[in-house]
């Protein structure tokens, strides 16, 4: 007899996806390969996902709903499952930002998180934990469907210069990440402005952070240190964060003048005539 995986469906939102695909797969009558068959995958790629060691995506998940005649239910529960692969500390603020109705960020170093391109994202992903970058990096691009939704928060991005020149990726992947760049500003909803090196000393030296507004809920402020995040709706915080940020957007330039610094950088150090070696981390 074949050994057969028992899952705890309470363990964790992944568990309850597979061992839900599990029975209503065995419910219908279909083994692995079948299933497989008509939703264009391996019997594989079914078996680790019933057992919780791959993490399904939205395509997935849309194929099994038509397949089980599930009535969207995988659907509705892999968003679930997506943003239960963030790490834990993160999840609070995921959770919060999915319901802010305004996002104002300053960067330091890395282009917002909703605005990385997949790719620019694995790089990111890649210096920390190896062996979860897969999960991760679905989880980061289930967190980025705010900005799609019928009523997409107000997003104010301060993103510093130093970012658009660390290649991160190499010169293919940043000349992809700055052109997305350009592309988010062009929507009504992002603002994008970059605090340029020639501003020198501003009011948020000691690193990033984010604050998020909410209709019916206190305003908040995160930051992050090494190793975890912290969220707080001090109102002697929130109105500090409020200060500094209007500061950083006064030294910042102005969206116009950001668009054509992204479009500069992208054409001079990462367009094709670019003398930057894609390896270069210069």
């Amino acid at each position: 007899m074949a050994n057969i995986k028992q899952l705890d469906p309470f363990a964790s939102p992944l568990d309850y996806y597979g061992a839900e695909l599990r029975r209503l797969r065995e419910g219908a009558g279909l083994r692995l390969a079948d299933l497989g068959e008509i939703v264009f995958c391996t019997a594989s790629l079914i078996g680790q996902i019933e057992t919780a060691l791959k993490v399904p995506t939205r395509d997935f998940s849309a194929r099994v709903d038509a397949a089980l005649n599930t009535d969207g239910m995988f659907s509705r529960l892999v968003g679930l499952v997506l943003r239960s692969q963030l790490p834990t500390w993160f999840q609070p603020f995921a959770e919060m930002e999915s319901k802010a109705t305004f996002i104002s960020t300053y960067q330091a170093q890395l282009v917002y998180g909703l605005l990385q391109t997949p790719e620019y994202a694995r790089a990111v992903l890649e210096t920390g934990d190896a062996n979860r970058v897969e999960e991760l990096l679905a989880a980061r691009l289930e967190r980025q469907r705010i900005l799609d939704a019928a009523q997409p928060p107000l997003t104010l991005i301060v993103l510093d210069e130093a970012a658009l020149h660390r290649p991160l990726g190499g010169t293919k992947v940043m000349r992809a990440q700055l052109s997305h760049l350009l592309a988010c500003g062009e929507r009504p909803w992002v603002q994008i402005q970059i605090l340029p090196n020639s501003a020198g000393a501003h009011a948020s030296l000691a690193g990033s952070f984010t604050a998020l507004r909410f209709d019916n809920d206190p305003d908040l402020v995160y930051t992050e240190d090494l190793i975890s995040g912290h969220m707080t709706a001090n109102p002697e915080t929130v109105r500090e964060g409020a200060r500094r940020y209007a500061s950083l957007q006064a030294a910042a330039l102005s969206q116009e003048d950001s668009a054509k610094l992204i479009k500069r950088v992208m054409e001079e150090r990462y367009g094709p005539r670019s003398a930057v070696s894609k390896h270069s981390v210069a």
